[in-house]
């Protein structure tokens, strides 16, 4: 016989998790409080969930939980890998298996994305499947949306656009092609893997050409240039690193202080989640002439996630 889940258990765990999570360590700040935890509509906020609906959780009055919405819950509380999967077994669920790509992105990473609002940060899953990223790289690359697969984005050309040289270009499509089969191999049994490959195959000859070729690529550090519907075009530093410990990977894109492209990477950061609505849909409209002495020699537009 089964025992149910004890939600009593999974209140508890909510509360307790939510009062040791100090402000600061999201981007929140500390100010007048009674508890020093984060608020119920603070945690509410950051995973997704209405206030009334964590309000029952913590209540043990909800019904069980949906994966994704411990998977959101773990996230925001910044737990380590055994409280995610205490998480998941107070809720009546069976943790993530070993099996499959991981998504759990660790306190360390967390508190990176809140105390570096100068820098825009994005983090993915071994397979480049956007997970989370701050306010900054929303500004630069529009709206976050958990689930976005750069690989699939950028081999059919439907993200944002990016000024590189064709050499660039060719290797950055190398290096997540050589990402996405080391992944394949360390996680076989992961369907989402295989369709993505499949899918993959499917829709660009580029794609399974390069995939026939098995070549091991490694990502460098590289200026890239965006062209943005506030500010024009932006050259960025971008870095790709791997958490310790983790497949997850961060991508951070920063300027050379004191340059102008540092001081539209600030009025960006300020205004450009604002001023650009829809962005980076595609029906937007054109951007204002491009100074073409301004850009790499020989650039052509591409695609980022």
């Amino acid at each position: 016989m089964t025992t149910p889940p004890d939600r009593g258990d999974l209140a508890g765990l909510i509360r307790a998790w939510r009062d040791r999570l100090a402000p600061a360590a999201v981007g929140f700040p500390v100010g007048q409080r009674r508890t020093p935890g984060l608020r119920r509509e603070e945690v509410a906020l950051l995973a997704g969930l209405s206030v009334d609906y964590l309000v029952r959780l913590e209540q043990g009055r909800a019904e069980r939980p949906s994966a994704q919405v411990v998977a959101s819950l773990a996230r925001v509380l910044q737990l380590s890998d055994p409280e995610r999967d205490q998480l998941y077994a107070a809720a009546g669920l069976a943790a993530p298996s070993a099996g499959l790509v991981p998504t759990h992105i660790p306190g360390s990473v967390q508190r990176l994305l809140a105390r570096l609002p100068d820098v825009a940060i994005g983090v993915y899953t071994a397979t480049w499947t956007l997970l989370t990223a701050n306010d900054a790289w929303s500004a630069l690359l529009g709206p976050i949306d958990p689930g976005r697969n750069l690989v699939l984005l950028q081999f059919t050309r439907s993200g944002v656009r990016v000024l590189r040289g064709e050499a660039d270009e060719r290797r950055f499509e190398c290096a997540l092609v050589s990402d996405l089969r080391r992944a394949a191999i360390r996680y076989p049994d992961d369907p989402g893997v295989t369709g993505l490959v499949e899918e993959l195959h499917r829709v660009s000859p580029v794609f399974a050409s390069l995939w026939a070729e098995a070549r091991i690529v490694e990502h460098r550090s590289e200026p890239k240039t965006f062209v943005h519907p506030v500010v024009g075009p932006i050259t960025l530093d971008c870095d790709v690193f791997t958490a310790a410990g983790t497949d997850l990977r961060i991508v951070a894109y920063t300027a050379v202080p004191g340059s102008a492209d540092a001081s539209r990477f600030d009025l960006l950061r300020t205004v450009g989640a604002e001023q650009a609505p829809g962005w980076p849909g595609a029906d937007l409209p054109a951007c204002e002439p491009v100074d073409q002495a301004a850009l790499p020699a020989h650039a052509q537009e591409r695609i980022e996630g």
